[in-house]
């Protein structure tokens, strides 16, 4: 385990693949997150443990803190540490090597070249070069997890990839805003039209039924304050794929495979220059 931080900005599911490969790979990780995540493939998030206290996923353990000291003894621990500091504030005492931006919010919350020697950022919403310095693609396809040294990622289409045969019909979104009730678990066989959850809109119940046939792959947790639009839940057509549903995705591997990369050619190239 090396003694510098990498600070990740965001822990859902497609930066918790980040995540655990630069702790496989002996990395001492950090992870920032805001104080009410809103994952919906929660059992492949670590910022499921801002509410839990804790997460695993597949063989590693993320566990909240409240400072520095504390995650300086989960990693001792042999466990990530996860701090609720949505505007990165630790990063100025912690004095990263790395700051990866996870957040994968289509655009820039905040990362600053400046950060860190090494800033990466995930998606869309950054240029490489002036923003930060590597930015890696997430579109489906055949340029996901690449790395630009010079540029932006493809502009986010607000389209899913296409699984299965089905693109946009995968994700649902909310009729209503108000309070998110589940019904259907993470993990259910679903028939299209199912009602899988619904929104308690003021006095009114606004149902929010399955848009096809398949395994609820991910689901906003209990109780979570939705607006209009927000994103619920997550189908996968594929009725044999229910293991995915505890495993990191191929492409959130293939993304921190890119991540990883990045790091390591930086290191490479710092070292060869001495």
């Amino acid at each position: 385990m090396t003694k510098e931080w990498i600070v990740v900005r965001g822990g859902g599911d497609l930066a918790t693949g980040t995540i655990y490969k630069l702790w496989k790979s002996g990395l001492k990780v950090l992870i920032l997150e805001c104080q009410y995540p809103s994952s919906i493939r929660r059992k492949v998030a670590f910022s499921d443990a801002v509410y839990n206290g804790s997460q695993t996923v597949e063989d590693v353990t993320c566990h909240l803190v409240q400072n520095l000291e504390e995650a300086e003894q989960a990693v001792l621990d042999g466990c990530v540490p996860l701090m609720v500091d949505p505007e990165g504030d630790v990063i100025r005492i912690c004095r990263p090597t790395v700051v990866v931006d996870a957040i994968l919010a289509k655009r820039n919350l905040g990362t600053k070249k400046d950060m860190a020697p090494m800033t990466i950022a995930l998606g869309p919403g950054f240029e490489a070069g002036k923003d930060v310095h590597y930015v890696i693609e997430t579109k489906r396809g055949h340029r996901l997890g690449r790395i630009i040294t010079e540029g932006c990622a493809i502009p986010n289409t607000g389209i899913p990839g296409v699984i299965a045969g089905y693109g946009k019909e995968r994700v649902m979104h909310s009729p209503e805003e108000g309070i998110f009730h589940e019904i259907h678990h993470i993990g259910d066989e679903v028939e299209k039209g199912d009602v899988i959850g619904w929104i308690e809109h003021g006095n009114e119940r606004v149902d929010v039924t399955a848009s096809l046939t398949g395994i609820l792959r991910g689901i906003i947790r209990e109780g979570y304050p939705v607006t209009k639009g927000f994103k619920i839940a997550d189908i996968d057509p594929r009725m044999e794929e229910k293991d995915n549903c505890d495993t990191i995705s191929d492409k959130a591997r293939c993304i921190a495979g890119g991540v990883l990369e990045a790091i390591l050619y930086s290191a490479h190239m710092t070292f060869t220059q001495k």
